[in-house]
Order: C-alpha cells, then sequence, then structure tokens
C-alpha cells in the first residue's frame, strides 16, 4: 500500500502522507482531504458535521466508539454553516472526516494544534476499541472521534474547522537522551539561550529535553496572559482577527522574576531557550507534572522539522509558548525552572518542505504568545528579555 524505504524507522514527512491519502490509508469518504492540511510531518484533521454533547468522557474499551456513545449522550449539534456553541467544562465528541486504515507496523497519534492549546480548549482522539486516548494503534482500520472540552471560553465551531493533527510512524522513532546529547553536539543544536547553543554538558535530559520558563520578560516585566473570567463568546469561524482584549489581561513578573500562579486560572507563557528542529527530526511536547502534583503544562504538542530552522539564515531557533494551569493551591513559578519536556524522534526522509512562513506557518521565530486568531496591537511590546542585546545593533526579528 506505501512505497516506505526498506528497513528504515521513523515519522512519515509529508511525502509520504501524501502518499498515504493517495492509497487510501488515510481516507475522507467522499470528502477529499486538502492538500493544505498536510504539514511536514503531520495533517491536520477536520471535524464533521455533528457535535455530540457528552455527559462524561469514556474509552470505548473493546467496543466500537459508536456503541458506547449511545450510553452517554445527551444532545446533538449541527456543524453546518453557521456552527454550534460548545460551552465551557462540558465534553463533547466529534467523528472526524478522516478514518485510517493503516497497514501492519504503521501506527499514529494524535495531538491538539498549537492554536487549539493556546485558546485552552482540550482535544483528544477517541478510536474504536481504544484503551488510550491520541495513541492509534499499528493496523488500526477505523474511524476517528475527538473529544473536545473547551476549559476557559466557551468556542463557536463548525464543519471542517481543525483542532488537532495526527502522525503516522513506523518502528522505534523516539530518541534516547545520549542520541538528543550526541545529535545536538555533532550536528545540529537543538537548544538556544540568548542566541549561542547551549553546551551539550548543561542539557537538562531525562526521557527528553527540559525546558525552563522565560519570567524577565519585555521592557515592562510582561511575561504572558492570563485567561479572563466571564470572557465573551470566542468564535473560532470568524475570518477576522480577533481583539484580545476581551479574553486576556497580561501577566507580569514579581521582583525576583518570578509569578504566583493562582489556582485553576489557565496562563500562556514562554520558554527561556530556543528551540530548533531540523529536518532530519521531528518533536513533541509532553505534559509534565511534578511530582507534587501541583502544576500542568503544555497541553499541545507537536513541532514539525524546520521549527526554529532556518537552513539559510541564523540557526538560533524560536521560543516555544507554554500552556500552564496550577492545580489546587497558588504556586509560584520562577525564571528558569523547567515546567515542560520535549521528546525528540527521527524522520523517516526529511521532508522537502520544512515548518515555516514559505508554508504559511504561523509561530516561527515567535515572540509573543497568543494564538494566530488573535490580533496584535500595533505597539505593544513584545516578550524578549529587558536585558537581552538586539544583534548588530538591529531589533529581532523573531
Amino acid at each position: 500500500m506505501l512505497n516506505l524505504p526498506p528497513g528504515k524507522e521513523g515519522v512519515f514527512p509529508r511525502e509520504l502522507l501524501v502518499d498515504a491519502i493517495a492509497n487510501g490509508v488515510i481516507g475522507a469518504g467522499s470528502f477529499k482531504i486538502p492538500d493544505t492540511n498536510v504539514q511536514p510531518a503531520s495533517l491536520d484533521l477536520r471535524l464533521g458535521e455533528i457535535a455530540y454533547r457528552i455527559r462524561c468522557s469514556f474509552l470505548p474499551g473493546p467496543q466500537s466508539v459508536e456503541r458506547k456513545l449511545r450510553d452517554y449522550v445527551i444532545d446533538e449539534l449541527d456543524l453546518h454553516k453557521e456552527g454550534a456553541v460548545l460551552e465551557t467544562n462540558r465534553p463533547y465528541l466529534v467523528l472526524l472526516k478522516e478514518q485510517l486504515n493503516l497497514p501492519p507496523g504503521v501506527r499514529a497519534k494524535a495531538n491538539p494544534k498549537s492554536s487549539t492549546g493556546r485558546i485552552d480548549v482540550f482535544t483528544r482522539v477517541v478510536t474504536d476499541e481504544g484503551h488510550r486516548f491520541d495513541e492509534i494503534a499499528e493496523g488500526y482500520q477505523g474511524p476517528l472521534y475527538l473529544e473536545v472540552v473547551p476549559l476557559s471560553f466557551a468556542v463557536r465551531v463548525r464543519e471542517d474547522l481543525t483542532l488537532n493533527q495526527l502522525r503516522l510512524s513506523i518502528g522505534r522513532t523516539t530518541l534516547t537522551d545520549d542520541e538528543v546529547r550526541d545529535f545536538h553536539s555533532e550536528e545540529h543544536p537543538l537548544l538556544f539561550e540568548d542566541g549561542k547553543p547551549v553546551p551539550a554538558r548543561e542539557l537538562a535530559l531525562s526521557d527528553g529535553m527540559f525546558l525552563g520558563l522565560d519570567l524577565k520578560g519585555d521592557a515592562t516585566a510582561r511575561v504572558g496572559y492570563r485567561a479572563r473570567e466571564n470572557a465573551p463568546l470566542l468564535d473560532l469561524t470568524s475570518d477576522k482577527l480577533i481583539d484580545p482584549e476581551a479574553f486576556w489581561e497580561p501577566v507580569h513578573s514579581e521582583d525576583g522574576d518570578r509569578i504566583v500562579l493562582s489556582p485553576q486560572k489557565f496562563y500562556l507563557l514562554m520558554s527561556s531557550g530556543a528551540v530548533s528542529i531540523p529536518p532530519e527530526l521531528a518533536s513533541e511536547m509532553t505534559a509534565y507534572d511534578p511530582t507534587n502534583g501541583e502544576l500542568r503544562t503544555h497541553y499541545a504538542g507537536f513541532f514539525d522539522p524546520g521549527f526554529g530552522f532556518d537552513p539559510e539564515g541564523p540557526r538560533d531557533g524560536s521560543r516555544a509558548a507554554l500552556e500552564v494551569r496550577a492545580h489546587d493551591v497558588p504556586f509560584v513559578i520562577e525564571h528558569g525552572q523547567r515546567v515542560c519536556k520535549l521528546t525528540f524522534d527521527r524522520m523517516l526522509e526529511a521532508p522537502k518542505t520544512l515548518y515555516g512562513e514559505a508554508i504559511g506557518s504561523s509561530y516561527q521565530r515567535q515572540e509573543e504568545t497568543l494564538g494566530k486568531i488573535f490580533r496584535r496591537h500595533e505597539h505593544a511590546p513584545d516578550l524578549r528579555h529587558r536585558e537581552r542585546a538586539p544583534r548588530d545593533g538591529r531589533r529581532s526579528s523573531r
């Protein structure tokens, strides 16, 4: 079914994803999968025609999702035309337009898109006879369902909106800590601080590479944003940029470059280090919970090849936007504190097209935590360090 490189292991690049679509490994029934939905190492998945409001989240176990769903449906919402409003803290289940017919040995994994995580919409994929969310077993044949839970804002969605992404892979893909350190040292630096590669011996590795927080911020000590309570409806179907004022309040650091997180509030912050994902690798930001359980960071995860990487320009990476929520008590976090972790996967082949401005990627060289749907205030200061000197006497282009 697929013309895979013999004996190789890794994540499918765009070219093999296109091949998978052409050969029916990824299908959409009578619908056509738009070419623009195929990214350098992932595929954007589309909402179908109906959202089911359900009374609880579930995994189907030995049953199909359709059968299990009958026990939990409260209401059906039509996603045609103007779409429908999804309320906060209520779970919904949507049959996605794409379905899978995976060959033996090929598995899939899903993750929310970055823009989805940045508006605090929690998503995860459910499959027939599935025992885990977002992880799709080798050889799976069947439909894909998306559980959607808006947490901070009520949102309007409609058919064909893309909230999450899918990757295909085969064999052992994840780099060990030693392999990450060797790759960083010998082939291409993966992490930068203040424009310079972090020495390999200083990388914080433990089944992945940890990133620290930037809590110095801009000239006003602004380090990010916190979701406002009782915000208006967030219309994800609108073609117009949205004024962020009604949805976000700025967060400033205290003396000592720290902030105290209020329980259950949602924060958008920025990493202190800048990441660079070369063409040979893909990456995923994984949720990180300290052993005391007081903090949850990052709800969206895929970094495609080319993020923070410019084959013809300066190679100093792009910083990562981090979604952070404290659990039950106020929790202090400080500048440089390690709160999230990147894992790295080898690609089956390097994609011919990389993440970046050339394909309309929204978060290359980002210095702003807000998602792409929000309007930028023309004179708002960006989130670069107050003491960071511009390179060569110019403002940074990040």
